[in-house]
């Protein structure tokens, strides 16, 4: 199966992208299920990386990685990155800026779509 999840999001302040990823960590982990997330708005955040939070909050950017560690891919919305200036080098590694027609691409590929 093929999953395409898109988070649009603050990684921060909602647990909507927390909940995005966690489901897509999961999925990922499954055998015969491909893996897709893509970042839209504030929620290319979640994807940078090295990030700071106090004791006891979760780390999206780990989150990401795990999804790219078991062979899901995440791409980030270019458009967005920009309007914020997160540079491609700001990224977790694996993570890569995207475009409209890459997610386009991606929600074709997909046998489901769930968006957060």
């Amino acid at each position: 199966m093929k999953m395409l999840l898109i988070l649009n999001d603050p990684p921060y302040g909602t647990e909507r992208s927390y909940n995005g990823l966690r489901l897509a960590g999961s999925l990922a982990r499954r055998d015969g299920v491909e893996v897709r997330v893509f970042l839209f708005g504030d929620a290319v955040g979640c994807a940078v990386a090295n990030q700071k939070v106090p004791d006891g909050y979760y780390h999206l950017d780990r989150m990401v990685t795990s999804v790219l560690r078991h062979e899901g891919k995440v791409g980030c919305c270019g458009t967005c990155m920009d309007a914020r200036a997160i540079d491609e080098t700001l990224l977790v590694e694996g993570a890569l800026k995207s475009s409209l027609e890459e997610v386009t691409d991606w929600t074709l590929w997909a046998d489901k779509v769930v968006s957060f």
